[in-house]
């Protein structure tokens, strides 16, 4: 007997019964029955799922992974739009099973991909079935870009408002807390982190009914414009319809801006004066610590051993009035000491040591100091890795220049036939619009990366005289005193432990190998505004990870 496995797509939509799961079960369970040297393994159905990726597909997956096991010889769906609408992953799947002796029958298709024309014809529908897919995301796509600037709202409900069936209207509850937000921050002269901090510890609710509230949260809701009545919609677009991965829209397309489109919670003149004071103190900051990378050489690496959250940094004053920079757990900050929330969940942290940045950056330069570092090695590797670039650099790029020209003729000839379509009233002009965007968008894109072929063959031809050079800025680098930046990019993670144990991971090339070391340090005398050149560390073990 063939152990036969039937595969389907099916609708959520009530009213679409030809697609529902109990008809096509019977659609198969018949076909199954008809041919007396089958047997039905197993019927995979996934529910209202894009056929462009198999990825989500739960069911489907667990049918390949069955396959896999010599639990299935055949499996048979209705058509190849069913199985998947995307051609590479339409042809491995069917490849990979016909290697292990498992057919694929395509039934109103008419294709068996153990048929030596299988693979062939599969190609032909596969690729029909992905460009109808193409087409059906531009269709949508250009629908939903219709009813935006039509007014209709798409995307989540903001903490304030509710949002039903596409139009906008204030909650009031939500509305409260977000004045409340606005007034600490304008009123109190209140930071994010702060806000973000009284938030959790008044135990009031985010948009998303939790008490999970950071500075990050806070900031994205301040910078909200639909909380003065406008709205702005294709902050983020899909490039790919295939992996309908969305990306933040910084131009590619262009955005709807609605003006007093809804309600306002926020007065107009208070939320523009909180956008002044949002990039006052951003320019502030950056003017005075001279960019992220520059003023945080320890973000992002430095964690609690309590709860395993990144520490942040906060400026204060010693006892003599001096401003000094200390690093304390990210949770405890924000969310103040370990509980339990509403819903029984545990926030917080009880971590409430802090570690002066000075006392960080000296058992990081320790740290370094205590292994020995291959200065030679690691010249050696990045002037190969340096000369690499700069060798497969020198391809001029006349094979992809002429491919960009071809396709670049190919867009301006379907632009001026859409032109033709419209003129002669074959198109409309909604669709001659949206059609002439598209295409205007793709001759741009053509053209810089033509632009940057230029550009290449430019550098190309300055990095030949640079090269001499190259060995001798690299051991500069490297032999010249530390940085704080230059410490930070050795740096892979740092623990601090509430018993005063700090462990050191670091990052070092060539071998790419993680040193473990622990660095001993006492709160006690760092309150005492010891110097940190006093503070006693020690190197106790070093392993390799890599």
């Amino acid at each position: 007997m063939i152990r036969v496995a039937a595969y389907c797509r099916v609708s959520t939509d009530k009213d679409d019964q030809a697609n529902s799961f109990e008809s096509q079960q019977k659609y198969f369970r018949e076909c199954i029955d008809r041919n007396p040297d089958w047997e039905l393994q197993d019927i995979y159905a996934d529910e209202g799922l894009s056929g462009t990726s198999t990825k989500k597909r739960k069911r489907f997956n667990q049918m390949i992974a069955a396959a896999r096991s010599e639990k299935i010889d055949l499996i048979i769906t209705k058509e190849v739009s069913r199985f998947a609408r995307n051609t590479v992953d339409t042809l491995e799947y069917t490849r990979e099973l016909r290697k292990r002796g498992v057919g694929v029958l395509f039934l109103l298709d008419n294709i068996n991909t153990m048929d030596t024309d299988g693979e062939l014809r599969l190609t032909i529908m596969s690729s029909m079935a992905q460009d109808e897919s193409r087409k059906t995301s531009e269709r949508v796509k250009w629908g939903q870009t219709r009813r935006m600037e039509q007014g209709v709202v798409f995307g989540r409900e903001p903490l304030g408002y509710d949002v039903k069936n596409g139009c906008m209207t204030v909650n009031p509850e939500g509305a409260a807390v977000v004045r409340y937000i606005f007034h600490k921050y304008l009123v109190e002269r209140k930071g994010t982190p702060t806000i973000a901090k009284e938030l959790c510890a008044e135990g009031i609710l985010s948009s998303r009914g939790n008490l999970k509230w950071s500075s990050a949260t806070v900031l994205k809701l301040l910078r909200n414009e639909k909380y003065c009545g406008d709205l702005i919609q294709k902050k983020t677009y899909t490039p790919d319809f295939l992996t309908h991965e969305k990306k933040y829209n910084k131009g590619q397309e262009e955005l709807v801006i609605l003006r007093d489109h809804h309600e306002a919670i926020i007065d107009r003149e208070t939320w523009e004066t909180v956008q002044r004071e949002l990039n006052r103190r951003s320019h502030h900051n950056s003017a005075t610590d001279n960019g992220h990378g520059n003023r945080y050489p320890l973000s992002g690496k430095m964690k609690c051993g309590n709860c395993g959250s990144s520490f942040l940094s906060r400026k204060k004053k010693t006892r003599s009035g001096k401003p000094k920079k200390i690093w304390r757990c990210g949770k405890a900050t924000i969310e103040g000491k370990l509980r339990a929330d509403a819903q029984g969940n545990p926030i917080g942290c009880d971590f409430g040591h802090q570690i002066r940045e000075e006392v960080a950056m000296d058992i990081l330069r320790r740290s370094i100091e205590a292994v020995q570092l291959d200065a030679e090695g690691v010249i050696a590797n990045l002037t190969h890795i340096v000369e690499t670039v700069l060798k497969d650099a020198q391809d001029d790029g006349s094979g992809q220049q002429r491919r960009l020209e071809l396709d670049l003729e190919a867009e301006r000839q379907k632009k001026q036939k859409t032109l033709e379509g419209f003129l002669n009233q074959s198109i409309s002009k909604a669709d001659y619009k949206f059609m002439n965007d598209r295409y205007d968008a793709a001759i741009a894109g053509l053209l810089q990366k033509l632009d940057a072929i230029e550009e290449r063959r430019k550098l190309d031809t300055q990095a030949t005289g640079a090269r001499r050079d190259i060995k001798a800025a690299i051991r500069k680098i490297v032999t010249e005193k530390k940085s704080d930046n230059f410490c930070g990019q050795l740096l892979d993670r740092m623990t601090i432990y509430a018993d005063g144990r700090v462990e050191v991971a670091l990052k070092l090339l060539p071998s790419r190998w993680f040193f473990l070391l622990e660095g001993v340090w006492n709160f006690r005398t760092q309150m005492q505004e010891q110097q940190p050149s006093e503070l006693p560390i020690s190197v106790s073990s070093a392993f390799n990870s890599g």
